[in-house]
């Protein structure tokens, strides 16, 4: 058996869990640099077993339709956006889906912190000024009693409350199916989406990237923000309309944005966003910590052993994917 382990940038897969059973019966092969799409199909046809991490390869019908030895794909996280998974099962192939479990369940919504609090005191500019010999060029805001929006309610979501209500802020919320009764369980009330972006100081995205979300955040909705305010996005990148975002911040119509996802990852070079002084970015840092790797590597391996030992474990179907999907 072939297992190809796809988009391993940092060389976690071989720190995080033991593959030496595996390696004893299996060929294993790290891909550490992204696999263009146009080289895909040759790339990957020798291999059994394909072990992805999170969505940052897609792997569509088409793909697979050009992947005839495939015999399992082992997916990072409980869904995948990027795989079709119904494609995968008419095909015979075994999709196996990994926990949710452990501290990095908070991953995302830590970080979103970080880059809020990265925007209103400059950090990253001022760290850099200092390591240059500079002091002091900047002035910050603090958020004790701003107001908080969340466009979205979901997991994350609401693991931004807390930490909101500790640093002495209003929080409000809006999503489409979101009732003030569901806001009001997390503390949290819920406005109409124009009063969202309308009175927000920091805007935070949370949503779950589909048909509705896409681009959702536009021109138009950017246009109701106070010239002050903070636009932080570490849900999906396509949920923001990112000419508009770049026109936005170049006229200073907002203050100011923090990113940790985009519509075309990786980040291009040469993308405006590299070059705005009022914008914080990371690349795609929500769940890119230890225990998340720990988690996810450990269950990939078990479940590559359970398949070939003849009994499949976490068994990821089109219904389950979509459920997950949606929280």
């Amino acid at each position: 058996m072939k297992i190809a382990i796809l988009d391993d940038y940092l060389h976690q897969s071989s720190v995080s869990a033991d593959w030496s059973r595996l390696a004893r019966e299996c060929e294993i092969t790290v891909f550490d640099q992204v696999i263009a799409a146009k080289d895909r199909a040759k790339v990957l046809s020798p291999f059994d077993i394909i072990c992805t991490l999170r969505e940052r390869t897609p792997i569509d019908r088409s793909l697979l339709a050009q992947l005839p030895r495939l015999k399992m794909i082992a997916i990072t996280g409980l869904y995948n956006r990027t795989l079709d998974v119904a494609a995968a099962l008419e095909q015979g192939v075994v999709v196996s889906y990994t926990e949710l479990k452990g501290a990095y369940r908070k991953a995302t919504s830590e970080l979103t912190w970080g880059l809020i609090l990265s925007v209103a005191r400059h950090i990253p500019f001022e760290a850099s000024q200092m390591q240059q010999g500079g002091w002091q060029r900047t002035v910050g805001v603090t958020l004790h009693g701003r107001t908080l929006g969340l466009l979205g309610l979901g997991r994350q979501a609401r693991h931004m409350v807390p930490v909101a209500k500790a640093f002495g802020m209003n929080v409000m919320a809006w999503s489409t199916n979101l009732t003030e009764a569901a806001a009001a369980e997390q503390g949290v009330q819920r406005v109409d989406k124009e009063v969202l972006f309308r009175q927000s100081d920091v805007l935070s995205i949370h949503l779950v990237l589909g048909d509705r979300s896409k681009g959702m955040v536009g021109a138009q909705e950017l246009g109701l923000m106070k010239p002050t305010a903070i636009l932080v996005n570490t849900a999906r990148g396509p949920i923001i309309d990112e000419p508009a975002l770049i026109e936005a911040l170049q006229a200073k119509r907002i203050a100011g944005a923090g990113l940790d996802v985009f519509t075309h990852e990786p980040l291009a070079d040469d993308s405006p966003l590299r070059r705005l002084p009022n914008v914080v970015l990371t690349p795609h840092q929500g769940h890119n910590v230890e225990e998340f790797f720990k988690v996810a590597y450990a269950d990939v391996v078990e479940n590559i052993e359970a398949f070939l030992a003849g009994n499949p474990i976490r068994r990821l179907t089109p219904e389950r994917n979509q459920s997950a999907i949606q929280g």
